[in-house]
């Protein structure tokens, strides 16, 4: 008997146990490289307290950091019914982009999810494929062979107007494009500082700065109202998403409302472009690194260079490969956040309910517990059959997965077959640089290129 109390005692114990904490003055001290890259300090706490750990940012606040893969597929899928996005996404991020599939939660998520799932099936995307084609020859055309070029702005002009065409074809201005892209980009800088310099707030309201934001943000919803009003008073058909948005219906027949709309569209193009144009970024990169990868791609883009764009797609094994190993070295989501609206149990930890958890995929994929070399590049492991989907998230996991994966998959390999069919690409010896803001952006990606004879 007493044998079976001092072990229920003792599982007591290993449940109430409380995770490591990092206490708020280290938070404040290495404050300023946190607004900077706040990578560098989360790798000291995940090698000092392991894979989950407290950071406390003082007045009683605190945030949950975890890079164990265990917790991430609970939170994300086995028991993703009890964890909500957090207000990072439902509050602080609504401001500048609104209601979307990207912000709701509960019923309104599961509603927008299930209307807007099919547009994003592989089918309705190959219907993109030729105006995706003509943004990607026409931007891949700027770059000037024997030079040396920063490549991310080139790729990010590129990636958004792939999104603009696949929205809007030709119903939208290289000008609309332009002034779209610089409001979604102060969008994105003013949520980072207001994230990472939270005892700022005040500041950011009393000299405006937020409020010119917010200006910016409803010249964009009037942008892309003006749009769809001149869509609407057409006749004929367009094949573009827009059409396909304004086309599908709920169950009951319904559409969805002009408000809902807009935040969708303003989501899409914020989701559609940021993500894409960091991947190219960071995978280009890593092949002018990698010679014998670049030559391996040059051999695949050249096996089907005569082939249709989907049989290019559908034949392009080794190139998927690449972009999949640059995903894990650089995940452009780096950061997927969570609420547990329910307390949780996990391995030795107690975690009070409505805790902040925050799982690094950047750690997650860079673990030597699952990838052998982590730190190399090596697409080969995505071709020996292995699964990887228990620890490599790059579009996330579970009922929540991007609905855009297959949009960005099918743009990256177009852009690479394109490049390289044109192009050999070359390297400065400066290493690969970061800028983690809301997504995983690269810095000073200086490459050049050649033509390829």
């Amino acid at each position: 008997m007493n044998s079976i109390v001092r072990s229920i005692k003792k599982f007591k114990n290993i449940r109430l146990k409380k995770l490591p904490q990092v206490p708020a003055y280290l938070f404040l001290k290495n404050s300023l490289q946190i607004l900077k890259n706040p990578l560098p300090f989360h790798h000291r706490n995940f090698k000092k307290h392991g894979d989950t750990f407290q950071l406390n940012l003082g007045f009683g606040n605190h945030v949950v950091f975890s890079r164990d893969q265990d917790l991430a597929i609970l939170a994300l899928q086995k028991q993703q019914k009890d964890f909500i996005k957090s207000p990072i996404q439902t509050k602080d991020l609504v401001k500048y982009v609104g209601k979307g599939l990207l912000t709701v939660e509960g019923e309104e998520w599961k509603t927008q999810r299930k209307l807007l799932q099919p547009t994003f099936y592989k089918k309705n995307i190959f219907q993109l494929l030729d105006l995706m084609q003509a943004a990607i020859k026409k931007e891949v055309q700027r770059i000037q062979p024997k030079q040396s070029i920063d490549v991310f702005p080139i790729f990010n002009d590129l990636a958004f107007k792939v999104v603009a065409k696949s929205l809007f074809s030709d119903a939208i201005s290289d000008e609309q494009i332009q002034r779209l892209q610089f409001i979604t980009e102060e969008a994105q800088k003013m949520l980072v500082k207001e994230l990472r310099q939270p005892y700022k707030k005040w500041w950011f309201m009393w000299s405006g700065e937020l409020k010119k934001t917010l200006l910016l943000t409803k010249e964009a919803l009037q942008i892309i109202e003006g749009i769809i009003a001149q869509r609407r008073n057409q006749d004929e058909q367009s094949e573009d998403l827009l059409d396909m948005l304004l086309h599908t219906t709920y169950e009951d027949g319904s559409t969805m409302t002009h408000e809902k709309l807009l935040d969708e569209i303003l989501i899409l193009f914020i989701a559609g472009h940021e993500t894409t144009s960091n991947a190219l970024s960071f995978c280009v990169q890593l092949i002018a690194r990698n010679p014998e990868v670049q030559q391996k791609i040059s051999a695949e883009v050249d096996k089907n260079i005569n082939e249709s764009l989907l049989d290019k797609l559908k034949n392009s094994r080794y190139i998927t490969a690449v972009i999949e190993e640059s995903m894990r070295l650089y995940p452009p989501v780096y950061f997927i956040d969570r609420v547990n609206t329910k307390p949780l149990h996990f391995k030795d930890f107690e975690i009070p309910k409505n805790t902040s958890l925050l799982f690094s995929l950047y750690e997650m994929h860079r673990k030597e517990d699952f990838w052998e070399d982590p730190l190399s590049f090596n697409p080969e492991r995505f071709l020996n059959g292995k699964n990887h989907s228990a620890y490599y998230f790059p579009f996330g996991a579970g009922p929540r997965k991007c609905i855009g994966n297959n949009f960005a998959m099918y743009e990256i390999t177009l852009v690479l077959h394109e490049l390289f069919s044109h192009f050999e690409a070359e390297y400065t010896d400066k290493p690969i640089e970061i800028l983690p803001l809301i997504s995983l952006k690269p810095k000073n990606a200086h490459l050049s290129f050649k033509a390829r004879t």
